[in-house]
């Protein structure tokens, strides 16, 4: 793990609401509220049983800690591409090397202290998963109805709830 101020000072790309990068900014300066676009992926991982797989999400993050999310979320980093970036983080989270992603679509997502332009994908994988604890306390895999009986309730991130609710919830109909 990254020391907290080498955390808040990794390079982001600053991106136009075509995803061409058009700067650079820390960390730090994309979540201070300054509301500047930058790109992120997803990963949504789905087992053979049609179920998805949630991370919880460390206490000391500094957006939305506690709170389960998208099995894979990350940010991409200054220079990187949208599958670097993609691959990297299901490595750095999940321990997942090996897999292949479906692109579901991309959106923009704005919260009280970010802005960001979503790359959405998602991956069926049955091999072992390992946590990475510095980046997440708890996963499992979730049921659909499991999923839509705690939406809106404070259990998961607003990003991931919004994804959900825009078509990661057609997805497991696709899957099982």
């Amino acid at each position: 793990m990254l020391e907290t101020h080498e955390y808040m000072e990794e390079l982001f790309p600053l991106v136009s609401d075509a995803g061409q990068v058009i700067g650079k900014a820390t960390r730090e300066a994309c979540h201070n509220g300054s509301k500047w676009l930058h790109p992120v992926v997803h990963l949504h991982v789905f087992n053979k049983e049609g179920k998805l797989f949630l991370q919880k999400r460390s206490e000391w993050k500094d957006i939305q800690p506690g709170k389960w999310d998208t099995s894979v979320g990350g940010h991409i980093d200054f220079g990187e591409s949208v599958e670097t970036a993609l691959r990297r983080e299901a490595r750095e989270e999940l321990g997942i090397k090996d897999f292949s992603p479906v692109f579901i679509h991309q959106y923009q997502f704005e919260s009280e202290v970010e802005k960001e332009l979503v790359y959405s994908y998602f991956a069926v994988y049955d091999g072992t998963i390992q946590l990475n604890p510095q980046e997440i306390s708890e996963g499992r895999f979730w049921s659909l109805k499991e999923i839509e009986a705690r939406i809106g309730k404070g259990c998961f991130t607003p990003n991931f709830e919004h994804e959900f609710q825009k078509g990661i919830d057609r997805i497991f109909t696709l899957i099982s």
